[in-house]
Parts: C-alpha cells; sequence; structure tokens
C-alpha cells in the first residue's frame, strides 16, 4: 500500500465532525461514508475543519445504477454527481461508487444493460471533475453485479478506477485473481469466507500479504471502532 487509511463507516454513529476528529488522531487519510450523519453534501463544512487527505464512499442505498426504469437509474446517478461535486470542492482523491444490484431474475440480463450505459454515463461524467471515480465490486449474493474480475476490463474501457474490495473478493473466491487487475483503491477487512462480516484485518481467513504489496491506497473499512484498532495493530 502507498497510502493506508480508515472508513468512517466504524463510527457513523457519531456526527461526522467527532467521527473525524477521533479518526485524525490516527490517521492523516478518511474515506467518508457519505450516508446519513455523514453525508458530505450536507455536511462539507465538517470535513472543511480538517487537515485531512480524502476520499468519498458515495451513498449506496440511495438508488441503483443498475435499474432498468430510466427515470430510476438517472436519478440514481444524480446523487452520484452530488457527491461528486462536494468530493470536487473538498478536494477528495477518489469516490467510490457500488454497481448495483437487480432482485429480479427475470430482469437480471436487462439491469446488466443498465449497467453498462451507467457506467459509459460515470466515464463522461468524470470529466467533469477532478476526483477520480473507482467502481467497486461487490459480495457474493446474486443480485449483485460486478462480483468478478472480468467487469474490470469495462470500467477501463471508461476511463474508471477500480476500487478493489477484498472482503467481497473473499466471498467470491477471486482475490488471487482481482490482484492482478492493479486496483487503485482498496478495501480492507476480514472474513472466513461465508457472510460480509467487514471484521478486523487479520481476524479471518485473508491473506493480506500480497494485498500490501498493492501500488494502491488502502482503506480500513471495518464496521466497529475497535476492529479499526485491531486492523492497524494487525497492519504493523
Amino acid at each position: 500500500m502507498n497510502t493506508l487509511g480508515i472508513s468512517s463507516n466504524c463510527l457513523m454513529d457519531c456526527p461526522l465532525f467527532d467521527a473525524l476528529e477521533e479518526l485524525s488522531s490516527l490517521t492523516n487519510y478518511v474515506e467518508i461514508m457519505s450516508a446519513c450523519g455523514h453525508s458530505i453534501p450536507r455536511y462539507l463544512e465538517a470535513a472543511e475543519s480538517f487537515q485531512l487527505r480524502y476520499s468519498i464512499h458515495s451513498p449506496t442505498s440511495d438508488g441503483n445504477i443498475a435499474e432498468p426504469f430510466e427515470k430510476i437509474r438517472k436519478a440514481s446517478l444524480s446523487v452520484i454527481r452530488e457527491a461528486a461535486e462536494a468530493a470536487d470542492n473538498l478536494g477528495a482523491e477518489t469516490l467510490v461508487i457500488h454497481p448495483g444490484f437487480c432482485l429480479e431474475k427475470d430482469m437480471f440480463e436487462k439491469s446488466y444493460e443498465a449497467l453498462l450505459l451507467s457506467i459509459y454515463d460515470l466515464g463522461k461524467m468524470q470529466e467533469e471533475f477532478s476526483v477520480r471515480f473507482a467502481v467497486e465490486n461487490l459480495g457474493s449474493l446474486d443480485c449483485c453485479h460486478f462480483r468478478f474480475p472480468d467487469f474490470v476490463s469495462i470500467l477501463r474501457d471508461a476511463d474508471l478506477a477500480f476500487c478493489l474490495d477484498v472482503g467481497h473478493a473473499n466471498l467470491n473466491g477471486v482475490l488471487g485473481e482481482f490482484l492482478d487487475s492493479k486496483p487503485e483503491h482498496v478495501h480492507l477487512h476480514d472474513n472466513h469466507g461465508v457472510w460480509d462480516e467487514h471484521a478486523a484485518v487479520g481476524s479471518g481467513d485473508i491473506d493480506f500479504s500480497n494485498v500490501l504489496e498493492l501500488d494502491a491506497t488502502g482503506i480500513i473499512e471495518c464496521m466497529e471502532y475497535e476492529a479499526v484498532l485491531k486492523s492497524l495493530e494487525y497492519l504493523k
């Protein structure tokens, strides 16, 4: 890793200012999960109060860029645009984006086609901002798009970056293949290959030795603050 940071995900029950104050004692790089009390368009001023490097995780529950219904797909892109504008104002380096999902099996192909259209639109949108867009691989649920490495070439064709979520890749049994894709951004958390625990690095069955050799920004993305502390100690 060329940089190690921490996601605000572990302190979502705190106001953004308080979370950043706590995390700034541990790191100079924070990824803000833009949701609820950490919504970056809403609480930009709190983030501007600190001399930190930032990445932003765009909202995960406010839309679906793989939605075949065009009005919802475009509304989902507008949510990302709002996050990108705030990220740009903050001087954030990366905007992480989820690739979407489909809950109806008979609509999965149309949903995938909608995702491809959104990837193209995100590539064009990125040209308007200085922040780099990075699309993240998802976990093992059948409804999720972008679970396997073959999708990375589609991101590259759109000039988008790749955010490797190590825990998600482990659930799908493809971490080794994803490492060859040279991700620019990496989410670090652990599990035992069964469910998406977002547990402390070193507490599960993932081998992080090759992950740490990547020339990328690594973000500890645990659900609990204590798990972040354990991850930092392990990574030392």
